[in-house]
């Protein structure tokens, strides 16, 4: 497709693939700018499915802020079909990591970037449903571009309710993830990649809901600090059940983790939906705590002094 154009949009390159299709670098002719242009090309035959992704991508839109990137609009011309979103340059946080932990201060700033995305996105009732390295772009001038909202949703065959173990097995949130790989890179390390960052209840193929985007962020947050993969395997089966069944190695945290911090990440990464955070704008506000050196202990009111004993009882 390089060097055809869909609309006023020159495609200019290829930018990666996924299970959502393909990926293009794009000129927009009329404003003058570069943008992405993500080709559903898996289900193009499927109305039902590509009405369900027009919908989710229209939902998708109403999202401005500035950790996430921008869904500009849809377009066709000649039967083809692309998203049209922000060009979001600079490595990913996976490239990042590939390179080792990152700093406190550095995974504090990162961590409160992509909590104020997710309680964004929350409020107007969008679930990521694939947060991970991959899908956040992390500049070196530190600042964060969360991808692919809700997109694993709007293709997914079982979207709207729990799925079977027959659909979770097609689910793009796991074997089709619309994370953008690059062109050579293998569905396997896809599917591997996102199941390490599945909530529980998604590994399951249960129903997901924000409290899955709240476990992904604590997988993030500990392998930011930490520079290692909390649930790995090398297979999916060996991932996922890490997810469901092994410890989490806090003995990985760097020293200068506070208690607060362990706190917080024990709260996100409860494999009972029930009993983990329930909003991300909790974790929120623990991350600017912990940015502006307040404590749990200076929270703590004073006890207060004991009132002086009456005159009445002084005499008895």
């Amino acid at each position: 497709m390089i060097g055809t154009r869909l609309g006023p949009y020159e495609i200019t390159g290829k930018l990666g693939e996924g299970g959502m299709g393909e990926v293009y670098r794009a000129a927009d002719t009329k404003l003058k700018r570069e943008v992405a242009l993500k080709v559903p090309a898996a289900f193009t035959e499927d109305k039902e499915r590509l009405a369900r992704f027009e919908r989710e991508a229209q939902l998708l839109a109403q999202l401005h802020h500035p950790n996430i990137a921008s869904i500009f609009g849809l377009e066709e011309s000649g039967g083809t079909r692309a998203l049209v979103m922000e060009l979001v340059e600079g490595p990913t946080l996976a490239e990042r990591l590939d390179q080792g932990p990152l700093s406190l201060t550095e995974s504090f700033s990162f961590a409160l970037q992509i909590a104020q995305a997710l309680e964004e996105a929350h409020e107007k009732g969008i679930v990521h449903r694939d947060l991970k390295p991959q899908n956040i772009k992390a500049s070196i001038e530190g600042k964060i571009k969360v991808l692919d909202f809700g997109l694993a949703k709007a293709m997914d065959p079982a979207a709207g309710g729990a799925a079977s173990a027959a659909d979770l097995a097609r689910s793009p949130t796991l074997m089709q993830s619309p994370t953008l790989t690059a062109a050579h890179g293998t569905q396997l390390g896809v599917i591997l990649g996102t199941a390490a960052y599945m909530a529980p209840e998604q590994a399951r193929g249960g129903i997901v809901d924000k409290r899955a985007d709240i476990w992904a962020f604590g997988v993030v947050l500990y392998e930011m600090l930490s520079g290692r993969r909390l649930f790995d395997g090398e297979t999916v089966s060996d991932v996922l059940a890490a997810v469901l069944r092994a410890e989490v190695d806090f003995a990985a945290l760097p020293p200068e983790a506070t208690v607060e911090l362990r706190n917080l990440l024990r709260r996100c990464l409860e494999r009972n939906p029930k009993n983990r955070l329930h909003d991300i704008a909790d974790a929120r506000i623990v991350i600017e705590d912990l940015i502006a050196g307040r404590s749990d202990e200076l929270a703590t009111p004073a006890v207060a002094p004991a009132p002086a004993p009456s005159p009445l009882a002084r005499v008895l």
